[in-house]
């Protein structure tokens, strides 16, 4: 607990001292523009390797082994999207969020209230995820039994009290800088148990895939090949699919993602950032395949799921059982601080979609005063906080991986059509924006809710009840070709056409930066 107290101690020093230059909506939602590519490339790890990443993906190879892999890579792969597509182009056409993209040249005020839509329903399922780690986390630091559903919800209501007085204090530059100091500690902290299972096992890695195969006893073997969650049936290959397009297409449509390619100066920044990023991410997934059959080896499969947070709980196991309480300590801190870095990314990302897309453009009609905008994000910051804390508290227990595999889905199926049509089709209308959202939105959400993750078997969320009908886990396969088919079908269906000037200037925009939101100075 000491570890714990020190880390919020730090950073509530880093986040009060961020929080002097919050003086304009600038330094608030994108940090004044103030940001090096490095900074920002580090900030974007720790913003990406959430507790999906440390503590679901270590649990799902610890359990499921090669295929447990997977999310690591589809999530590693999805970078190149990010890079080749994306950031550079969001940089110079946009402002503060997605939104500022997507209604450049179509029409403000339908297109921003649909942005604002997604980014919500996106932010919310992420925020389960890391609501439903930090309850399992903590519980296993604190000893709780896993049954203790009332422990379990206090943890959740003080990660959720933290996560609301971060972003309510340093806005985007403080969870930044949160954000940096968790991506290094979060990678200091892999890199260390990675050497010591290595050690362990005579720093030889086929050592290590033995070792855990005799330990999984009977079917071990199958730890080392593909198909031991998504090869057993023509479904699990389907679902394999699915969740691979989610993961890929996902990360460069995700909301608390795409802002912070604001809070660098320029767009070379911006690809400098993506760079930075993909390096962290990829020597970190690199340590969490070690630790993953580390896990695996030393701690076994039985023990695992039978721990508060059940797969969630490998990666602290695995500490506590090579470095005993210190260790544990430590990285159920690190663990800690991913989830409170990456909550205060989601929720000031949802704040400002609210107060800039909602409030400023459509309720206030771009006539807000700037001192106002940011009093609504703040309001809106304490309200996303309680209703994340509630949905925390009704998700507890289920794999946070698999949750923001999810949120991956939807943002593939409700934004990325949209961005990419908007940058690069001309003949692209309002109407094939709207259809594209709401149609993506709706089939992601009303698949998951009729899946085999909803109802029907007893790892679901309501596991009494039998509604699904759609055999997928993962609904990206069908929600995210339907949601292009949308924007296609409603944008030839659509007799209007947009203004071609401004179509012109935001394709000059996008390409060249001429006209790019440039860093503000004080």
């Amino acid at each position: 607990m000491l570890i714990f107290g020190a880390f919020i101690a730090i950073t509530m020093v880093v986040v009060f001292r961020a929080s002097r230059n919050n003086k304009t909506a600038a330094d608030y939602y994108a940090a004044g523009r103030s940001f090096s590519g490095g900074q920002n490339g580090t900030a974007i790890a720790g913003d990406y390797l959430s507790a999906a990443s440390f503590l679901g993906i270590c649990g799902a190879i610890a359990i499921n082994g090669y295929d447990g892999f997977l999310y690591s890579i589809g999530f590693l792969v999805a970078w190149l999207v990010a890079l080749l597509l994306v950031a550079e182009l969001l940089r110079n056409t946009g402002k503060f969020t997605m939104a500022d993209v997507l209604s450049f040249r179509l029409k403000q005020r339908p297109v921003r209230i649909a942005a604002a839509i997604t980014t919500l329903v996106v932010c919310f399922f992420y925020l389960l995820a890391q609501m439903a780690g930090a309850g399992g986390l903590v519980s296993l630091l604190l000893g709780l039994d896993s049954h203790d559903k009332l422990g379990q919800s206090v943890v959740i209501t003080v990660v959720g009290a933290l996560m609301i007085l971060y972003v309510l204090v340093g806005g985007m530059k403080g969870t930044t800088w949160v954000q940096i100091i968790k991506a290094c500690l979060l990678i200091a902290g892999a890199a260390v148990m990675t050497v010591i299972v290595l050690g362990m096992h005579g720093f030889n890695f086929s050592t290590l895939l033995d070792a855990a195969v005799t330990k999984a006893g009977d079917g071990g073997a199958a730890l080392l090949n593909p198909g031991k969650a998504y090869g057993a049936t023509g479904t699990s290959r389907l679902d394999f699919i699915s969740l691979a397009l989610a993961l890929v297409l996902g990360t460069a449509a995700l909301p608390h993602v795409l802002m912070r390619f604001y809070t660098v100066p320029t767009a070379k920044e911006a690809r400098r950032s993506v760079v930075w990023a993909i390096w962290l991410i990829g020597i970190f997934y690199l340590f969490t395949l070690v630790l993953g059959y580390g896990a695996a080896a030393l701690v076994g499969k039985e023990e695992i799921l039978g721990a508060p947070g059940g797969v969630n709980a490998a990666a602290p196991l695995l500490a506590f059982v090579i470095g005993g309480p210190v260790l544990l300590g430590f990285i159920s801190a690190v663990a800690f601080a991913t989830i409170l870095a990456v909550v205060a990314g989601l929720t000031i990302t949802a704040a400002a979609s609210f107060a800039h897309d909602i409030y400023a453009n459509v309720i206030a009609k771009g006539k807000a005063n700037p001192a106002t905008e940011v009093k609504v994000a703040r309001r809106t910051v304490v309200v996303i906080g309680i209703v994340a804390i509630g949905g925390g508290i009704l998700a507890n227990g289920q794999n946070v991986a698999f949750l923001v595999a999810l949120a991956f889905a939807v943002a593939a199926s409700a934004n990325l059509p949209t961005i990419l049509f908007s940058l690069f089709w001309k003949r692209f209308t309002t109407k094939g924006a709207l259809w594209s959202m709401y149609g993506g939105l709706a089939a992601a959400i009303v698949l998951i809710a009729f899946s085999p993750v909803v109802s029907g078997n007893a790892k679901a969320m309501i596991p009494g009840a039998s509604f699904d009908w759609f055999p997928l886990a993962n609904p990206g396969l069908i929600s995210i070709p339907f949601a292009f088919f949308l924007g296609w079908l409603g944008t030839v269906l659509d007799k209007s056409t947009e203004d071609p000037a401004t179509q012109a200037e935001m394709e000059v925009r996008s390409l060249t930066g001429v006209g790019a939101e440039k860093a503000s100075v004080h």
